[in-house]
């Protein structure tokens, strides 16, 4: 299944590196979300990689209140954060700040469902709080791990498989120094209650895209801005 894209003021692709990159905040999934958790809101914490992790969030909601939030195996992590119950704009997300780098940001995660979990997702993005969040970044649709035809294998705790489940958002100078920002991983189906979708690897980058083989779509600035701090 191949991801596609959508994103605004994208002039080119570019899989050069930069010494100005920088990891800003990111999510590895260390811990294990509380068993049989459930509810519409969840927030499972700050961030435990990168240069700003102090005011970091990662959170969720769904509109069912039923909602199971759990962390089954990650993609080459010990785990991973995973929901069931998707209806339209159910959504992951993660906050964090990038005052003091000018650099254009990316936006990189990880992500599969189950057989019947939601298959379509966009990226949105807020530099206001949540007031308002942006048009798509990016419109793609999520691989089913391990199933026949798609050359993959079920997430695990050991192998890594990046080019295949991650989604990257680059160029994106609205971004840049910011008190706050928020990327939204949000729902564009509704699913079988008992469908899946799982996140993990998540990185807010400044500067070059950090993994190579990621799928990146880059800006014009972004090939030409340098980070500050």
């Amino acid at each position: 299944m191949t991801k596609q894209f959508l994103l605004a003021a994208v002039v080119g692709l570019s899989a050069s590196a930069s010494a100005s990159a920088a990891l800003v905040c990111g999510w590895t999934m260390p811990t294990a979300v509380t068993a049989a958790t459930t509810g519409s809101n969840y927030t499972y914490g700050a961030a435990d990689q990168g240069e700003v992790t102090a005011g970091t969030s990662l959170s969720g909601f769904h509109t069912v209140a039923a909602t199971t939030w759990s962390s089954p195996g990650g993609n080459g992590s010990t785990y991973s954060l995973s929901s069931n119950n998707w209806t339209i704009g159910d959504y992951y997300q993660v906050s964090c700040s990038t005052t003091g780098y000018a650099d254009p940001i990316s936006f990189s995660f990880d992500q599969t469902r189950s057989g019947t979990g939601p298959a379509t997702f966009a990226v949105l993005m807020s530099t206001d709080g949540g007031a308002n969040f942006s048009t798509v970044l990016a419109s793609y649709a999520v691989i089913q791990a391990g199933l026949a035809g798609t050359g993959t294998t079920s997430w695990n705790t050991v192998t890594n498989q990046p080019t295949t489940f991650t989604t990257t958002v680059s160029g994106l100078t609205a971004a840049s120094d910011q008190a706050t920002v928020i990327f939204r991983i949000q729902s564009t189906v509704t699913t079988a209650a008992a469908g899946t979708n799982r996140v993990d690897n998540i990185q807010v980058n400044s500067g070059a895209v950090p993994a190579p083989g990621a799928i990146a779509l880059v800006g014009l600035a972004g090939l030409i801005a340098r980070r500050r701090r």
